[in-house]
């Protein structure tokens, strides 16, 4: 019976996505929020990346890796929400194999760079905070595109194992996912093969690529707060945590709604929890990213104010 249940699952090209509610009176709702919240996080965040690269006065190494911040945010978006808007225009709710496998990689790939870079502007705040005399020698153009780099390669490297063994799964129990797109638990939990090499990858990737980068994060963090302390002025102190305010801010959100989904015990996992916590990661943080930044930053405040200004003049002349 398993031999001819393999043999079927062989013969399967797509999946079928079972979506975020099984309600057709919901439908509607959750296409028009989705395409709401998908059009903010693509403007808000294309609105940064133009605000820094036209702008001089943000042309410093923060900004840098705000950049990378917002292209990751508008490229995870996408490759997860555009199938929601697909399937309701379209009404196809399949995805084939290798479509899915495809979303798996670059989504885990581009989870992964962004933990890697929220660490390396936590470096890049510890830098300017700790050893503010040092900034300009340390963080040079040179070690940010370095790092950036790192981060990048590192990111598409690390997720290749694992989405390598899913890959090679050759029995499913159903090809329908519970879920709005291709999601490593979700897969996990409809195969038929033994997950046990799986499960070990996972556990490894899951402390070099996870847990490292929230360690160096927190030890900047602890390095940061307690050379704050130790400024004698209220002023300085309010001055020295408004800097990297936006970031830690960016941090606990990204990293709580993370440790919501993959950190639960056993007992609390369920593929509906599962959807709406991925939900607020693949939606909601990456829609915030861009408004935590403009609205507790001064800096890109004065420089939204300054392009709307120059817009302005523009129309005037026109």
């Amino acid at each position: 019976m398993a031999r001819g249940m393999e043999q079927k699952n062989l013969t399967l090209t797509s999946f079928i996505f079972a979506g975020i509610s099984d309600s057709s009176e919901m439908q509607v709702a959750i296409f028009v929020l989705v395409l709401l919240i998908y059009m903010i996080t693509l403007g808000g965040n294309i609105t940064i990346l133009l605000l820094i690269f036209k702008d001089p006065l943000l042309h410093t190494p923060m900004y840098f890796f705000l950049c990378n911040l917002s292209f990751l945010d508008i490229m995870y978006t996408t490759v997860t929400l555009h199938r929601i808007l697909f399937s309701f225009i379209s009404g196809d709710n399949s995805i084939s194999f290798s479509e899915c496998f495809a979303q798996l990689y670059f989504f885990m790939s581009l989870v992964g760079i962004e933990l890697l870079i929220l660490t390396a502007m936590s470096y890049d705040r510890y830098v300017a905070i700790c050893n503010p005399l040092r900034y300009p020698v340390v963080m040079t153009s040179k070690v940010c595109i370095v790092l950036a780099t790192v981060c990048w390669v590192l990111g598409f490297t690390d997720t290749l194992p694992f989405t390598y063994i899913v890959y090679r799964f050759s029995c499913y129990i159903s090809n329908v996912i519970n879920h709005f797109f291709c999601d490593l638990l979700a897969l996990m939990k409809l195969s038929c093969n033994n997950t046990s090499l799986l499960e070990h990858t996972i556990l490894i990737e899951a402390v070099f690529s996870g847990l490292t980068p929230f360690l160096l994060t927190l030890i900047s963090y602890i390095y940061i707060i307690s050379t704050i302390l130790r400024i004698r002025s209220a002023t300085g102190r309010h001055k020295a945590f408004y800097t990297c305010s936006s970031h830690l801010t960016v941090v606990i959100l990204f990293y709580v709604t993370l440790s919501c989904l993959y950190l639960r015990p056993t007992s609390m996992f369920s593929l509906d929890s599962d959807k709406l916590f991925s939900l607020v990661y693949t939606a909601i943080v990456p829609m915030f990213n861009p408004l935590i930044y403009s609205l507790k930053n001064k800096d890109v405040k004065s420089a939204l104010r300054r392009a709307l200004k120059q817009y302005k003049v523009l129309q005037v002349e026109i």
